[in-house]
């Protein structure tokens, strides 16, 4: 018995051990467990296996010491029950205590039997499947927990049913046989049962049971004699065996015997002994008998230990490595010193940082917010400034005479020009704080999402919110800071405005003014050379106007093969009511690679706009330039690999030398603006001399649609006045209202470029001391 009760506290701690490598709670387990037979099955556990009327109640009331079951010859035990017992040594050896829901009741067996019956006779026939569960205190029984199964030829009994109670892999096996099947012990039902779930033998032992019954049989006697030497059917040769009368002898000698005698139990097992030494001459002693019993389950529960602790070590070494891995990746070990603790906190610090700026970089969480700032609200708010209202042709005289004192704003225009520029900038202030105020709030949500994000932070709640408010109160001063940078940005485009763009303003205008003259001139004297040119034929002999008639004929005859000859080898398309939209191949050189790149252009003479594709079938353009504000100019081929494709060659002429230049760019009037999306010039590259040439005529009609194909001739022309004729040339009087309103787009144009610099600075600038402040 007291190695028993030695065994049960080592069960005890193994079971405790098996929760922790299946990551149970042990407490909450524990808890669950009393309550239900059920439960995961301990060392402890008795299955009584064995046919109708082989004794399995009679040797379990043998161990518990008390008459609480039901016996019979008709199979006395119609559903699963399944008793907790637990050794009281200050009890008598009569009392029973019986405990319901935390509560204890002294009960007699008789009693406690007679309810067992009546529960069975319940029911469908008498038949269930639901398990009957108590939980015993006794002096007499060991520390076990018994399952009294039905007989295993009844009907209500099917695998599923034993599987519960027996597949359990500590669970020992208690095979009940009745002396009288010994000879056909190899072909019972119970055998091959207990060696489905348990092949190896190692937690099963047989009981022979109702010796008594057989002792005039000496065929069962001498089958029963070779079990307990260890002599029978190989089958069952690996089975521990014990022979018992049953509780005919044992009980009833302790029943009968003097109340208050603590030992009649003990006497009335040794009397059993005795009874069976008798019977069974040439049988082991220490095989007959309730102590005998007792012994071999607590040597083979010890057995079933030793098998498994092995692995339960094992695995609990393997656990207890984990664990210290973690506690070390944690830093819990350096927490015992202020070392320690800083260490732990710099590593959670890293990962927070780490998990802040990948929630930044990648957009992940609110992260696409900042993008979407940068890139969509900040610019829709530049857009949108009123700079139709500041450029104002009345704006913009106000505010030119009071910067001029109030003298004609002709004489002097920069003060007032200047004060125009800074006003207009000043607008950019505001959404340039509004973007910083933004991108705060959205750092501020960053902060939190990856606070909570940092697995280690959870283990400190104080310390992840000292993070976070310290991270906050970064940020805070992180858009102060940036507000201060963004405001002084635009402060430095407010206060330098490049005197080269008010000299610009004064050459354009002197320009315009010389190319109207120009023009002026011009009609003039050709209406002078028309009337000579009359009065010559009017004057000069019959023969020799014929002679300049045929001469200029042929002239015009050759001028029209030759624009005949561009036309007919030209490869674009024209298409619209009146030819107004040209299309064709041309080639685009990148800026970032330095590349060509082959793109449809469309060109549409009506709108003024030059737009193109990647390909001919795409609907939508990528880039669209706006003729009326550009110069077209013709590049030169010397930058150029000297290398020229056969089809220029071709359409060149073999023995033309040296090809001419396909190439022609495209600026903008306004040294600030840009042309296409953000480059200021767009150099292309036509595919043939014909193509080159429409283009560039088309191109120049649009760009100066009043002077016609006079543009032609004038590109020369415009380079072979001298600096000096600027100076000279006579100024006709100018309507000061049109000049202003004209300086007053060329500044517009200036501001539009400055805005755009800030839109793209702007970010750049935040970002900045975002990683300043990440990094400090």
């Amino acid at each position: 018995m007291e190695a028993i009760e030695e065994l049960a506290q080592l069960s005890e701690s193994m079971r405790q051990a098996a929760a922790l490598l299946a990551d149970e709670d042990v407490d909450e387990n524990t808890g669950s467990s009393s309550g239900s037979s059920r439960r995961a099955s301990t060392f402890l556990n008795v299955v009584a296996l064995g046919n109708v009327g082989a004794g399995k109640s009679a040797v379990l009331n043998s161990l518990i010491g008390h008459p609480v079951l039901p016996t019979g010859e008709n199979g006395a035990t119609r559903a699963p029950i399944s008793i907790d017992l637990q050794r009281d040594g200050s009890l008598s050896s009569k009392s029973i205590i019986l405990q319901i829901d935390n509560k204890s009741q002294q009960v007699s067996a008789s009693a406690l039997r007679h309810s067992l019956q009546d529960r069975l006779s319940k029911g469908s026939s008498g038949k269930s499947r639901d398990e009957i569960y108590l939980k015993l205190r006794t002096s007499t029984a060991p520390p076990l927990k018994l399952v009294d199964l039905p007989g295993l030829d009844q009907r209500i009994m099917d695998d599923s049913l034993v599987s519960e109670y027996a597949e359990h892999n500590d669970a020992i096996l208690l095979v009940i046989v009745p002396a009288s099947q010994a000879p056909e012990i190899a072909s019972s039902r119970a055998i091959r049962v207990a060696k489905e779930y348990d092949g190896d033998g190692t937690r099963t032992i047989g009981v022979i049971s109702k010796i008594d019954q057989a002792a005039s049989d000496q065929k069962s006697l001498a089958a029963v004699q070779a079990l307990l030497l260890n002599q029978g059917p190989s089958r069952v040769s690996d089975i521990p065996w014990v022979a018992l009368i049953g509780q005919s002898v044992s009980i009833a000698s302790a029943q009968s015997g003097s109340v208050g005698s603590e030992s009649s139990l003990e006497t009335a097992w040794r009397a059993e002994s005795e009874s069976l030494k008798s019977i069974l001459t040439g049988a082991p002693q220490s095989k007959l008998g309730r102590i005998a019993l007792v012994d071999a389950l607590s040597q083979q529960i010890r057995n079933r230990m030793k098998v498994r602790l092995p692995n339960l070590l094992s695995g609990l070494q393997g656990k207890s490595q984990i664990v210290q891995d973690e506690l070390v990746r944690l830093g819990e070990q350096m927490v015992q010193s202020s070392e320690g603790t800083r260490a732990l906190a710099l590593e959670l610090c890293r990962e927070f940082e780490d998990r802040f700026l990948l929630h930044v970089t990648s957009g992940e969480g609110a992260g696409w917010k900042i993008v979407a700032s940068f890139e969509g609200t900040f610019p829709n708010r530049m857009k949108q400034l009123p700079l139709d209202r500041h450029f104002d042709i009345n704006n913009v005289k106000r505010i030119v005479l009071e910067a001029d004192g109030y003298q004609p704003y002709l004489i002097s225009p920069e003060k007032g020009l200047r004060s125009l520029i800074k006003g207009v900038l000043e607008l950019a202030k505001e959404p340039s704080r509004l973007c910083v105020d933004e991108v705060h709030r959205v750092l501020v949500d960053i902060v939190s999402a990856s606070a909570n994000a940092t697995p280690g932070l959870g283990r400190y709640p104080p310390f992840k919110r000292e993070v976070v408010a310290i991270a906050s109160a970064a940020l805070d001063g992180f858009k102060n800071e940036a507000r201060k940078m963004v405001v002084a940005l635009v402060d430095m485009e407010r206060a330098f405005v490049p005197p080269q763009h008010f000299i610009r303003l004064v050459q354009r205008r002197m320009e315009r003014q010389r190319r109207e003259e120009e023009l002026k001139t011009r009609s003039s004297k050709k209406g002078h050379e028309a009337e000579q040119a009359t009065l010559n034929r009017a004057t000069s002999p019959q023969t020799g106007g014929q002679q300049a008639g045929g001469s200029l004929k042929s002239m015009k005859d050759k001028s029209g093969q030759a624009e005949k000859d561009v036309q007919e080898n030209s490869g674009l398309k024209t298409a619209g009511p009146e030819g107004e939209i040209t299309a064709g191949f041309m080639l685009k050189k990148s800026a970032k690679t330095n590349g060509w790149s082959r793109r449809w252009f469309v060109l549409n003479e009506k709108t003024g706009k030059l737009g193109y594709t990647k390909k001919q079938e795409e609907r939508n353009f990528r880039g669209v330039i706006t003729l009326e504000e550009c110069n077209i100019e013709e590049v030169s081929d010397e930058e150029e690999p000297s290398s020229k494709s056969s089809k220029d060659k071709k359409a060149n002429g073999p023995d033309s030398g040296k090809a001419p230049s396909l190439l022609f760019k495209i600026t903008s009037k306004v040294p600030y603006k840009t042309v296409l999306k953000a480059h200021s010039a767009v150099v292309l590259k036509a595919e043939s001399v014909a193509d080159k040439s429409e283009w560039m005529n088309k191109i120049r009609n649009v760009i100066q649609p009043s002077r016609g194909g006079q543009m032609k001739s004038e590109g020369g022309m415009r380079q072979s006045h001298s600096d000096g004729y600027l100076d000279t040339m006579a100024r006709k009087p100018a309507d000061p209202e049109e000049e202003l309103r004209w300086m007053s787009q060329e500044v517009r144009g200036y501001v539009e470029a400055v805005l755009n610099s800030l839109a793209a600075n702007v970010p750049k600038v935040s970002l900045y001391h975002f990683v300043y402040i990440i990094h400090a």
